[in-house]
């Protein structure tokens, strides 16, 4: 199997300090701060990034699914919201929210949502963040 890297450079302290993320390939490099974390400052943050490779991971496991059962989806457009909640342990992901809708020609509406849960479920991002945050999913049909 394959493995993939990124990194990532912090200095100064927690709340004053900043950083910069990396990844491996070079297709994105991007600022991230306690501002941008935890609050709404600018830059990107780690949940920010596991949201994009959630919804990444996601859409492509439903392409697949989708083919296996002989559907060749036009579009699938996915979004992924990392929720941050306090615990005892700290701030911790305690729900992802994963909002899906594709256009698949001749799929009833049931046999897509089927499916999109299978893909949920299958997902390697979802896989490995099961037990981790509750994973939910609100799967749309369109122009089927």
């Amino acid at each position: 199997m394959t493995m993939r890297d990124a990194s990532a450079e912090w200095q100064g302290t927690l709340k004053e300090g900043s950083g910069r993320l990396r990844l491996g390939s070079g297709a994105f490099e991007g600022a991230y701060s306690f501002p941008s974390r935890f609050e709404n400052g600018p830059g990107t943050n780690p949940e920010e990034l596991i949201a994009a490779a959630h919804a990444g991971c996601f859409s492509m496991a439903l392409s697949a699914i989708l083919g296996r059962e002989g559907h060749t989806p036009k579009n699938i457009r996915t979004t992924a919201k990392v929720h941050l909640g306090a615990t005892m342990a700290g701030p911790t992901i305690t729900r992802i929210e994963l909002e899906t809708e594709a256009s698949v020609a001749g799929l009833a509406g049931e046999d897509f949502e089927r499916l999109a849960q299978t893909a949920k479920a299958s997902c390697l991002v979802s896989r490995a963040l099961t037990g981790v945050a509750t994973i939910t999913l609100k799967a749309s049909l369109i122009d089927h």
